[in-house]
């Protein structure tokens, strides 16, 4: 079973051409060529068998996760933003507090923004920031306290543009306040980023001097890596959407921070099986690209939605676990800059947290 991540991987490379050479080629072609490669790429899609795939993740998801690939007291959780905005009390921090006793919570990266599309933020969004960092510091001894700032990003969206080196420069300012404001890092969630922006790698190369220089950290959250070669590329010419990222750009991303979250929900996958196998296969890709001091964070839903792109009975946090523990036992239990991250506080179930501590913590 320990090599089926890498089968897959081989076999998408041998349905591809060479990486640098397919990349230079497909960008020199005109908007027709392209077209119709990608019509032809999906035609050959849909005839392909696809329960191939579904038996391969199926096959990541077999055997027995080892006892050892358990919390390293290195998790984290995303914070809402009503608790810097005036609507969270002492009250509701002390009960933040139990709920996290006797957890791997290590980091909480609470919602400070979001940014404006220039890159600005405004005071006015979290004026109760201060008071949650300090009461949070009372309340949990050791935790830390990242600001968790985002935007929709250029150029699927009309927002934040990251290629822009102005707009690079009140984001890093705005880095700066939330320094300022007494948090123990900077949490940046911007998308949908594309692989390939230089502005991104720019960006990260300018603030992790400023949150070095405060002992502070620096920690993002990633898409999935592409389960097979170039996926990302079928994706956008076919929806103009870009979903994952090239585990080469992961990389490039993981060596400027301190910590790295991979946003493994949203999947589509239809059952639990294929979501915890996806979810091996994704850990050990990541494992693969991210260096040993780096923080690895794997993503966990704490919400519910049943849709396209997210399957509430498939997408549970005992699956996800599960897949996440085999993936790790297979590829580097030893690994100590590793955990989990669960997505959001404030959609999270009591059967969330008690999958949590049963499948991970104890």
């Amino acid at each position: 079973m320990a090599g089926i991540g890498a089968r897959i991987r081989l076999l998408g490379r041998a349905l591809a051409a060479p990486p640098r050479a397919l990349r230079t080629r497909w960008r020199g072609w005109s908007r027709w060529r392209r077209a119709l490669v990608v019509t032809l790429v999906a035609a050959a899609v849909a005839v392909l068998p696809v329960g191939s795939a579904a038996l391969a993740l199926r096959l990541q998801y077999a055997g027995d996760p080892s006892p050892e690939a358990r919390t390293r007291g290195k998790d984290a959780v995303w914070l809402g933003h009503a608790w810097v905005d005036g609507r969270k009390s002492d009250a509701d921090v002390a009960d933040l507090a139990r709920r996290l006793a006797g957890t791997g919570v290590r980091d909480l990266y609470v919602h400070t923004g979001p940014l404006e599309h220039d890159g600005s933020l405004p005071p006015s969004v979290h004026p109760r920031a201060r008071w949650f960092v300090e009461a949070a510091h009372r309340a949990v001894p050791g935790i830390r306290v990242q600001g968790w700032l985002g935007d929709e990003v250029k150029p699927e969206k009309d927002a934040l543009d990251l290629e822009d080196a102005a707009t690079r420069d009140r984001v890093t300012a705005s880095a700066r306040q939330v320094l300022d404001l007494g948090f123990d890092g900077v949490h940046f969630d911007m998308e949908p980023i594309r692989p390939g922006s230089r502005g991104w790698l720019a960006l990260l190369d300018q603030v992790r001097p400023v949150t070095a220089e405060r002992g502070a950290r620096l920690s993002v959250a990633a898409p999935q890596i592409d389960p097979l070669p170039f996926q990302h590329d079928i994706a956008i010419a076919l929806t103009d959407h870009g979903k994952w990222w090239d585990q080469a750009y992961f990389a490039q991303t993981a060596r400027r921070v301190d910590q790295i979250a991979v946003m493994t929900y949203d999947s589509s996958m239809p059952t639990e099986s294929l979501y915890g196998g996806y979810n091996a296969y994704q850990t050990e890709l990541a494992l693969e690209a991210t260096p040993e001091d780096v923080d690895l964070l794997m993503g966990l839903p704490f919400y519910w939605e049943d849709k396209w792109g997210h399957w509430g009975h498939a997408e549970t946090v005992d699956a996800g676990i599960r897949g996440i523990r085999l993936g790790l036992g297979r590829y580097d239990l030893d690994r100590k800059n590793f955990g989990v991250g669960l997505y959001v506080d404030f959609a999270a179930t009591e059967q969330n947290w008690a999958d949590y501590r049963s499948g991970w913590v104890r």
